[in-house]
């Protein structure tokens, strides 16, 4: 299953160029539709946005958000799409507060299947929040309009290190999607009227640690991922009407991956990373295709496509890669038709980036970088520490061969792709930042605690 060949950055180049995804109709120049771009790779790969910046410097606009997200920001033509969680001062009677803590997420193992769990971070809800999209004016920030899809008080109390809006929003084109998890799934039109909901149940999070992944759009074909203490599963929504055109049950606890959608010899997979199994689901039936076991626990990280394989990812309590191809069938646990399996690193909340056959990502959530080859997994960059970043929540990105990785403190080190380390820049910002980077364009956006920022030169 392992394969150490050397194969030249050079070629490598060429082969990422014929990689397949889910996503045909974008301009790679102005948009970047979901959660990690047009591709699902992070990549950007007709830009050539900043590499260095502060309060002061390459600062186009920054605008106060209202509310709470770590959500990735989308950018569709001249909008972009922002998720929030607005508290309002409506009270709820009855609410209790349980105790905090501040381990990270699924750092404790008192949560039981079927069951509320543990405790989060934070105090039992006691007010309405309003979750709502807000549509941005791409050149200069100006709010176009905002759209409350639900008023619910959180059944949860949260984790300290998560938000009540931490999935992305999407679009195909020809509708906004997002999901507030068990606040619904909503659609809406571009000028901010909904279309539809979908009522998908209440989620029973590991620990109450909250909810996060994003759903996944193709051919007419929402994907909904609704893994949890209680009874998991998929779902498959028209994308016009909201009606279930499919749904498969899991045999997973609480996950927070995001599916990758990708085309394969005339047949779209779905792509779900699990603790139990990683599985491919037929786009249009939910049909299995394949699944294979051998992950660690509590996956986040999103699949990423390179070639005809795809490479999953988990590093909590263990640490697996997983190289699969997308030939596969029936169950592949322990079988030579894994490509190829690393055990030494991976990434625990942010998805790693890919970039012209090379693959970037931190170990866990700490300010380590390792690089590997897509093709072959080999080792590229060992583990290396990353001046100036202690804790990464927030997936790298890249673009213009330069890899950008946000620290939650704020700062994002800019590094020079290839197959040794160089830092280009150390970028600070006055916020803490959980959520990705978008790239398009010359024009890097980026979502803080209290602010959204667009960064480009003058």
């Amino acid at each position: 299953m392992r394969n150490s060949n050397r194969f030249q950055l050079t070629s490598i180049c060429l082969a990422s160029l014929f990689v397949t995804t889910s996503v045909f109709a974008y301009d790679l120049n102005t948009d970047w539709p979901q959660w990690r771009g047009p591709d699902m790779s992070g990549t950007a790969r007709q830009s050539n946005p900043p590499t260095t910046w502060s309060e002061t410097e390459n600062i186009r606009w920054k605008i106060e958000v209202p509310g709470v997200g770590s959500s990735t920001p989308i950018i569709w033509k001249d909008r972009v799409y922002v998720a929030t969680a607005v508290k309002t001062d409506r009270a709820a009677e009855g609410a209790t507060q349980p105790e905090a803590t501040t381990e990270e997420p699924a750092a404790r193992s008192g949560g039981r299947r079927g069951g509320r769990g543990g405790r989060g971070g934070g105090a039992q809800p006691n007010n309405f929040y309003d979750f709502m999209v807000i549509a941005y004016n791409r050149a200069n920030g100006d709010e176009m309009w905002r759209s409350t899809v639900a008023s619910q008080v959180p059944h949860e109390a949260g984790h300290n290190t998560n938000t009540y809006a931490s999935s992305s929003p999407l679009t195909d084109g020809e509708r906004l999607y997002v999901s507030f998890g068990s606040r619904g799934v909503h659609c809406l039109d571009f000028a901010g009227k909904k279309l539809w909901e979908k009522n998908l149940g209440v989620m029973q999070t590991r620990n109450q640690f909250g909810e996060g992944s994003s759903p996944a759009v193709h051919d007419g074909i929402l994907v909904v991922p609704f893994d949890h203490e209680g009874e998991s599963f998929i779902v498959g929504l028209n994308a016009e009407t909201g009606d279930e055109k499919w749904r498969q049950p899991r045999d997973e606890r609480t996950t927070w991956s995001t599916p990758l959608i990708t085309e394969f010899d005339g047949r779209t997979q779905v792509i779900t990373n699990g603790t139990t199994r990683v599985r491919s689901y037929d786009l249009v039936t939910g049909e299995l295709i394949w699944e294979c076991g051998g992950q660690a626990s509590n996956p986040i990280p999103t699949p990423v496509r390179f070639e005809d394989n795809v490479i999953v990812m988990t590093g909590y309590r263990g640490y697996a890669i997983y190289s699969i191809p997308l030939s596969a069938k029936g169950d592949i646990t322990d079988s030579d038709t894994i490509t190829w399996i690393e055990e030494d690193a991976a990434p625990y909340v942010p998805s790693p980036v890919l970039y012209n056959g090379q693959l970037y990502f931190v170990k866990a959530n700490n300010g380590v970088l390792v690089s590997r080859n897509a093709k072959t997994g080999e080792l590229i960059i060992g583990q290396t520490r990353l001046p100036d970043v202690a804790s990464v929540y927030a997936s790298p990105v890249a673009a213009a061969d330069h890899i950008y990785l946000t620290g939650r403190d704020g700062n994002t080190l800019v590094l020079k792709h290839g197959d040794t380390f160089e830092v280009v820049a150390s970028n600070q910002l006055d916020e803490k930042i959980d959520a990705s980077a978008a790239i398009v364009g010359n024009e890097i956006f980026l979502r803080a605690k209290e602010h959204l920022y667009c960064i480009a030169k003058p």
